[in-house]
């Protein structure tokens, strides 16, 4: 198979099992490990194109496995984990994780996660390749960063200079869910109560802005973790 490669990091036998025999099934390959110094060498090594990471690891944490990999590599990271406490998936994220699947969890919504994450990767180095366009498409959204405009089809949308700012972030990561703890600490440089308010209240007035259809949000909320901007294609 020449697919791309995923790291898969799970000390239980029948979960690693399930994702494995689903990742070959659909033209995947694959390398696995079950503990946390295994899996940042394979990380180090292998060269994989994704990482599942499972947090319960039996000899380290696997935040602390996303921390050690972050200090040299931007590999995509989702988190596969039982834990699903809000300061689990935020600790997570923050962390340095690209996405966070809670266990137990459909190979379906596993795999999108994974299309979703690879499609990121793609248009990553192909304008690494081709050097950083100025400019975000999707669907009808047009940004131009250069010169700080926004369209929805033929129509400007104006925006303060905070929404502009946080449609930037968003636009920058798509598919990727931003915790509200990144959000703040980007737009506003902390990430204190008053910024969380703030958030709130120009993310709502962005949403006003540039979302046409309220069953296909562009911008999504994942309650008490933070906000995703999805491509179109991905909804």
């Amino acid at each position: 198979m020449n697919g791309p490669c995923i790291l898969v990091i799970e000390d239980d036998a029948p979960v690693r099992n399930l994702i494995t025999t689903t990742l070959e099934a659909h033209g995947y390959r694959y390398i696995t490990a079950a503990t946390g110094q295994a899996a940042i060498l394979a990380a180090s090594t292998s060269m994989p194109d994704v990482i599942f990471l499972d947090l319960g690891l039996p000899d380290m944490d696997g935040t602390e496995v996303i921390r050690r990999v972050r200090t040299w590599s931007d590999l995509p990271i989702i988190v596969i984990s039982a834990r699903s406490e809000e300061s689990d998936k935020i600790e997570a994220l923050d962390s340095g994780a690209d996405d966070y699947l809670t266990k137990p969890f459909s190979v379906e919504e596993l795999l999108a996660r994974l299309r979703a994450t690879l499609r990121r990767l793609e248009s990553l180095r192909r304008k690494h390749a081709e050097g950083e366009s100025p400019v975000f498409a999707d669907g009808p959204l047009r940004i131009d960063y250069a010169a700080g405009e926004v369209r929805l089809g033929e129509e400007p949308v104006h925006l303060t200079r905070i929404e502009f700012k946080l449609l930037c972030l968003l636009s920058q990561n798509p598919d990727k869910v931003l915790t509200y703890r990144f959000i703040t600490q980007n737009v506003w440089g902390d990430s204190s109560e008053s910024s969380m308010a703030s958030l709130r209240v120009f993310m709502a007035s962005l949403r006003r802005k540039i979302d046409m259809d309220p069953e296909q949000p562009l911008i999504r909320t994942h309650i008490g973790i933070g906000y995703r901007l999805n491509r179109k294609e991905a909804l």
